[in-house]
């Protein structure tokens, strides 16, 4: 199974970043939690959302009004949409996949996002 995050780059404060995620050798169907990660500079992991194939979405209570997962079964793709970002949001952004929300087997190779005007 891969995993490829698209790559936004440079994202504007105030602007909403939107990443996608595409998974390919496994399928958005299959029993397991389809996740956003990011780890900022010099901090550590931060588990952000995830969809799963039942549909249910789940969010870390610190983001959950500034975000939204949503999946595209047909294209074996999910999203993270991120509102209102400020200089604080600049990281590097996972996806991955694993058979709960803090249980990662497959990763992607990240996308460095920077939020800056």
């Amino acid at each position: 199974v891969r995993l490829q995050e698209s790559d936004p780059g440079l994202v504007k404060p105030s602007e909403t970043l939107s990443l996608t995620c595409t998974v390919s050798g496994g399928s958005l169907t299959t029993n397991t939690f389809w996740s956003w990660i990011r780890q900022a500079p010099g901090k550590g992991l931060e588990w952000m959302g995830a969809t799963r194939d039942t549909g249910n979405n789940y969010h870390n209570p610190s983001l959950k009004s500034r975000t939204s997962i949503s999946r595209d079964t047909s294209n074996n793709q999910f999203t993270l949409q991120l509102r209102s970002v400020t200089p604080e949001d600049t990281a590097v952004y996972y996806c991955a996949g694993g058979n709960g929300l803090d249980e990662y087997e497959y990763w992607g190779q990240g996308a460095q996002v920077t939020v800056s005007s």
